[in-house]
């Protein structure tokens, strides 16, 4: 079949809509062509840089009549770096792609056309939000770089300032770079598996300043590294442990299973709230804090708890959901397949003397249905899994159970259709959903949703 487009030619375009990645969708006879450095409403030059059966990849050669709601990024690197796909769009813009991205995924995914979804509820400024930073190491030509990766690529763009990111990184960057040039540590090589610093990963609490850095390396043994430890120590301040993660496996996942603390205890202290949080190198927390007690609010509103009941907290993390909904339930049950996750978690309750949370370690498919059989019911289950959604027995459990409500946390929302679709098979509504902007200028967006029984 004959494409209406051809490679290396030039097109008029205007750009309708934008895909999970940012890309700038637009059509050329009904063909559709996926864009870099578009945003919806710009009209301009293409050309087509590679055709597949059913699209095409362009890239944007002119701008001939920009959006009504372009701006001009703040950060310098915006259209390189990987990080960020939206900062040339005005932010209440951005607000109202990820509140249309939910609606037409739950619309066409589930099927559902009655559900309330609210706005998205976005920052006063959304800058430097970003509590966590993971950057990739390497060379380029005969430099050391060390940033995020080129859009589509693992191209380092090397970075000296992230506007999205605690300014502490800035510094931390620039310490690592240093030390590495003065000591002659050479970047991990991806194609080739040698060199010794792979990625610098940073936790910055912003509550009460503590500062965490992990060096991630290809082996055991990190050079000099007393120096380097005096370096952060006498620049960073609140620095409060650094830790080395070894990784030897030739992968993309960034921390290998082995840690050791360098300096300090190997964890920082942060609260949501007045809660107080241990937080280690492996551990999930939430990475935009302002935010993140915004969503736990609207979770605990939908929970709708008034001191009676049992609560399952499902892919619980470090507790935090857990101990969130602890103060307001009579027991609530938290299940993660991470044990230093789980170790924390544990800790977190006792720091706060809450006593009427249990936490397990496995596999939510595994544990939870375990627990059902023990005849541990719940009232009210939450859910906050990873990108994947839930795992299907997860969700035959929760309809066997039969709670009353059930809160989905969800950050795709592709896979929270998916789940809330069978969840409806299986006896349960959607009620209403609450996109939340966690990640400005990205096109990321989290959600929590109150589900009932029919």
């Amino acid at each position: 079949m004959d494409l209406p487009v051809k490679k290396n030619n030039i097109y008029d375009v205007e750009i309708t809509d934008l895909n999970h990645r940012g890309q700038g969708v637009a059509k050329i006879e009904g063909f559709t062509i996926f864009i870099d450095n578009g945003t919806i409403g710009d009209k301009g030059k293409v050309k087509i840089v590679e055709l597949k059966k059913n699209y095409g990849i362009g890239e944007m050669i002119s701008i001939t009549e920009p959006s009504k709601d372009r701006i001009q990024p703040k950060c310098p690197i915006s259209f390189t770096c990987g990080g960020c796909q939206l900062q040339d769009l005005d932010y209440r813009s951005q607000l109202n792609i990820k509140t249309n991205k939910v609606k037409k995924d739950i619309e066409k995914i589930a099927g559902f056309e009655d559900v309330i979804i609210h706005d998205t509820l976005g920052m006063d400024s959304p800058y430097r939000y970003r509590n966590k930073a993971q950057f990739p190491v390497g060379l380029k030509g005969k430099k050391i770089s060390i940033g995020f990766y080129r859009r589509g690529t693992h191209e380092i763009v090397d970075t000296k300032s992230c506007i999205i990111q605690h300014e502490i990184n800035d510094e931390v960057i620039k310490i690592v770079k240093d030390y590495m040039k003065k000591f002659n540590i050479k970047p991990y090589n991806e194609k080739t598996g040698k060199g010794i610093i792979r990625h610098i990963l940073t936790k910055t609490a912003f509550k009460t300043g503590d500062v965490m850095v992990v060096v991630i390396t290809n082996g055991n043994k990190l050079p000099y590294k007393d120096e380097l430890i005096k370096e952060l120590k006498d620049k960073v301040k609140n620095l409060k442990t650094v830790v080395q993660n070894i990784n030897t496996k030739r992968t993309n996942v960034i921390l290998g299973p082995k840690s050791r603390v360098l300096y300090g205890d190997g964890r920082i202290v942060d609260y949501i709230e007045n809660l107080k949080f241990n937080i280690s190198a492996e551990s999930f927390f939430q990475v935009n804090p302002m935010q993140t007690e915004v969503l736990y609010n609207k979770a605990l509103d939908y929970a709708n708890l008034k001191g009676d009941e049992t609560v399952f907290d499902l892919y619980c993390g470090i507790g935090t959901i857990s101990l969130f909904l602890a103060r307001k339930a009579k027991k609530v049950h938290g299940i993660e397949v991470v044990e230093q996750a789980i170790l924390d978690a544990r800790e977190n309750a006792k720091m706060n003397n809450i006593d009427n949370v249990e936490f397990y370690t496995g596999k939510a498919e595994d544990i939870f249905p375990k627990l059902y059989k023990q005849g541990i019911k719940a009232d009210v289950v939450v859910v906050d899994p990873p990108r994947k959604g839930c795992d299907e027995s997860v969700l035959d459990t929760i309809a066997k159970m039969q709670p009353k409500r059930i809160v989905y946390v969800s950050c795709n929302p592709s896979t929270l259709a998916r789940d809330l679709k069978y969840l409806d098979e299986k006896g349960y509504k959607t009620l209403e959903i609450q996109p939340v902007d966690m990640f400005p200028h990205t096109m990321h967006v989290e959600c929590c949703v109150l589900i009932t029984k029919k």
